[in-house]
């Protein structure tokens, strides 16, 4: 069976360092409980906040921490409000001063660690453990790296019996030591089980002072046979040649220094400004609160002062009207109930009224042109009588002569 060694482990002193730097003789067990203490802490408190790697130095009465995260700004909060509040949570525990601070991974794709976290977020998730398998690998080898292996072990996709399943891209190679390889192991916590993700990125070689002096030095030329050149006059050349070399290899060296002293020195800066840019911007925020309180008290002072000497006037005006109103409103229910009353007072006589006529005056529409009809009958019977004599006596005479 081969025996499998942590690649961390393995490369100690080598091409990785240590993440406790510290030496105890008696209280080695105190201290190391203290630094894992410190770790829980800080893990619970940033659970979610893409934490890599936890750095622990001691001093005399002081304890350095280091904190290397994927996201600073939500660590460090606004003005360092959630970086304080640590530390008093660290000084607590470990009971001595603590220095807390907070560094950027730049490249979090390239983080293994953080790969693996990702990946046990998705499968607690339910995403399908290929995919988020896949996505990582593919991400990592975008970001530069020159190889990476992924694990899966357990109960994949519901299955009844655990299995393991792997997927690689590039080269991985375990057995170089000076090989950068980092090295992350995270459990994923789902219904059906445990599953743990193993991850290796390997980010190229890591490559010695020496050999890179041995590198970059250019090859002694041998002397042409002769050119007629001494012996000393060789030995000469190849000593100026050498310290030429030298020369170049530490400047290069030095400016490799420089530049990397810089860039932390950068990262450095822009925390420093962040929290600068956060702490103007809460100033500004309190200064306009405090203006808008201040408008609010002078509108409210204003509106209060006004309200007192209106009101007198106010109510003068009130006994006015009122006293205006009160003779037309009677006046008005004067002439409202008038009309009704006579209303009510026709409505009741009209009926009877109305009655009474009807029935009488039929018979007397009847009898008067009986009255008015009597003499002009009895004349016109008179006249007639009066002519039908005289109209028989003219037939009578007419008839005899005949």
């Amino acid at each position: 069976m081969g025996q499998k060694v942590h690649p961390v482990g393995f490369r100690l002193g080598v091409s990785k360092d240590w993440q406790a730097k510290w030496y105890a003789d008696r209280n080695y067990t105190e201290l190391l409980q203290e630094d894992l203490k410190i770790r829980a802490a800080i893990a619970s408190k940033y659970a979610a906040d893409d934490i890599s790697r936890v750095d622990i130095e001691r001093a005399a009465n002081q304890v350095t921490v280091t904190v290397f995260t994927a996201r600073p700004g939500i660590v460090i909060g606004r003005g360092g409000q959630r970086v304080d509040e640590m530390r008093l949570i660290l000084e607590q525990v470990a009971g001595k001063r603590v220095r807390l601070n907070i560094m950027e991974v730049a490249r979090p794709e390239q983080d293994a660690y953080l790969v693996a976290r990702s990946i046990a977020q998705q499968i607690q998730r339910r995403i399908s453990h290929r995919r988020a398998m896949k996505q990582a690998i593919s991400r990592a080898m975008d970001s530069g790296a020159q190889g990476i292996k992924v694990r899966c072990s357990g109960r994949l996709t519901g299955s009844e019996y655990s299995r393991k399943e792997t997927l690689y891209q590039g080269r991985v190679p375990l057995h170089t030591l000076r090989a950068d390889i980092d090295y992350a192991q995270v459990v994923a916590h789902t219904t059906l089980g445990c599953t743990g993700i193993k991850v290796w990125i390997y980010k190229g070689d890591i490559i010695s002072e020496a050999e890179k002096r041995h590198v970059e030095a250019p090859p002694v030329v041998s002397p042409v046979e002769g050119e007629g050149l001494g012996e000393e006059v060789k030995v000469e050349e190849e000593v100026k040649v050498g310290e030429e070399v030298k020369i170049e290899v530490e400047a290069r060296v030095e400016d490799e220094a420089k530049i990397e002293e810089e860039v932390k020195v950068g990262e450095e800066v822009k925390i420093e400004v962040e929290a600068r840019v956060e702490d103007e911007a809460k100033i500004e925020e309190e200064v306009k609160v405090e203006e808008e309180v201040k408008i609010e008290e002078e509108v409210k002072v204003g509106e209060e002062a006004k309200p007192k000497e209106k009101p007198k006037v106010k109510e003068k005006a009130e006994v006015k009207a009122k006293a205006k109103e009160q003779p037309k409103a009677k006046e008005k229910a004067e002439v409202k109930e008038k009309p009704k009353a006579k209303e009510k007072a026709k409505a009741k006589e009209r009926p009877k009224v109305k009655e009474k006529p009807k029935a009488e005056e039929k018979p007397k529409a009847e009898e008067k042109p009986k009255v008015r009809e009597q003499p002009e009958a009895k004349e016109k019977a008179k006249a007639k009588a009066k002519e039908k004599p005289k109209a028989e006596e003219k037939a009578g005479v007419e008839t005899p002569e005949d």
